[in-house]
């Protein structure tokens, strides 16, 4: 008796175990398939077609005939041509005299150009690309001469810098860029995505995008993050396609997105897939800026690249011109943050679309035109 009745104690445990553990497992089952619709929704969001403004109406006057250093950082990179592009558009506005120094992407460079900015004594500097504070001796000899500096893309904050030389970072959030561009790879793989994340440590914003993107990825139970590739954007050309190959030897097929911090890695990753053939058919690319044109031809056509999450570049370029119209004006910056914008195969004809570029329907030239008319 005794003994028939230690087993059917024994048994009740067992038994009451494992409906704890299936217990648990759909509960974990439950909190994955919770997680991955949150994820579908800001996707969703940040594919939105024409996104409204929701920026400035008001602000001083256009203080006109000044002179303007841009310094960018490369241009050959798409995204810092494209907001240069903006700056000049927007600066004819207000006839101001633009004088754009190139770094070329190197310390040299860099140097050489601050430098060269700084001789020209400008009425304002904005700088493109670089990262502030690697800059910050020369940015605060610009400070002392009172002379502003508004940035694009130049720390891992957008929005105002206080306590720095540059007033404004004119981006949009490189956190949550970097966010819905892994969670993009984790919906698109319906949560089984192999991922390489390419980055470049010599810029802060850059690490703080891929950090921010790893997250999002090991989060992803049945995710897996293979690699951080630490590649600098300006060894791209030279680097890339080796990088591609040892990668594609090191995983194959488990191997299925790759995400960068800019475009511009793909561009000399596509031709290595196109040699690999079978090897990289299941590849697939997103993008965390900026939206090159190229990147939205792979995407239109379907050539490896599936997103990217574009910056508004010209419109950028405006608001730079405002930003620093406005310190000049003795005004604070407007601080206006431009919400994040995933193209896809499915939006990308929209909002500049069909011209291989983001440019948001939303009427911004008119709007700043008119802040700066009255």
């Amino acid at each position: 008796m005794r003994s028939n009745s230690h087993l059917r104690r024994l048994t009740g445990i067992i038994f009451v175990g494992l409906i704890l553990s299936l217990c648990s497992a759909e509960a974990g089952f439950a909190a994955a398939d919770r997680s991955l619709a949150a994820l579908q929704q800001e996707v969703a969001e940040a594919g939105r077609i024409n996104p409204p403004w929701g920026g400035p109406r008001n602000g001083p006057s256009g203080q006109r005939d000044k002179r303007i250093a841009v310094l960018c950082e490369d241009l050959r990179n798409g995204g810092i041509l494209g907001v240069a592009r903006g700056i000049e558009e927007a600066a004819r506005e207000l006839r101001w005299q633009v004088k754009i120094y190139d770094a070329g992407g190197s310390p040299s460079g860099r140097n050489q150009a601050v430098a060269a900015a700084l001789a020209a004594t400008p009425d304002g500097l904005l700088l493109i690309g670089t990262d502030a504070a690697a800059l910050t001796k020369q940015l605060r000899l610009f400070e002392q001469r009172k002379i502003p500096v508004v940035g694009w893309h130049v720390a891992a904050e957008a929005g105002p810098l206080p306590g720095t030389p540059v007033a404004m970072n004119v981006s949009t959030d490189p956190l949550a860029v970097a966010r819905v561009t892994a969670a993009a790879a984790v919906v698109a793989a319906q949560g089984r995505a192999g991922v390489v994340i390419f980055t470049d440590s010599n810029f802060a914003i850059a690490t703080a995008k891929a950090d921010a993107m790893a997250a999002v990825i090991r989060d992803c139970p049945d995710c897996s993050l293979l690699e951080i590739r630490d590649l600098a954007i300006s060894d791209c050309a030279e680097q890339m396609p080796r990088a591609t190959s040892q990668l594609l030897k090191a995983y194959g097929p488990r191997w299925t997105y790759a995400l960068a911090i800019n475009d511009i890695y793909f561009d000399y990753a596509t031709p290595e897939l196109i040699t690999a053939g079978e090897l990289a058919d299941n590849l697939r690319f997103l993008s965390a800026g900026d939206g090159s044109s190229a990147a939205f031809m792979r995407i239109a056509s379907g050539i490896y690249q599936v997103g990217t999450v574009a910056e508004p570049l010209n419109m950028h370029g405006w608001q730079l011109v405002d930003e620093l119209n406005r310190l000049l004006a003795g005004q604070p910056v407007s601080g206006y943050i431009f919400p994040v914008h995933l193209v896809t195969p499915e939006n990308v004809e929209f909002d500049g679309g069909a011209q291989y570029h983001f440019d948001p329907d939303n009427g911004y030239r008119d709007i700043y035109r008119q802040i700066w008319q009255h």
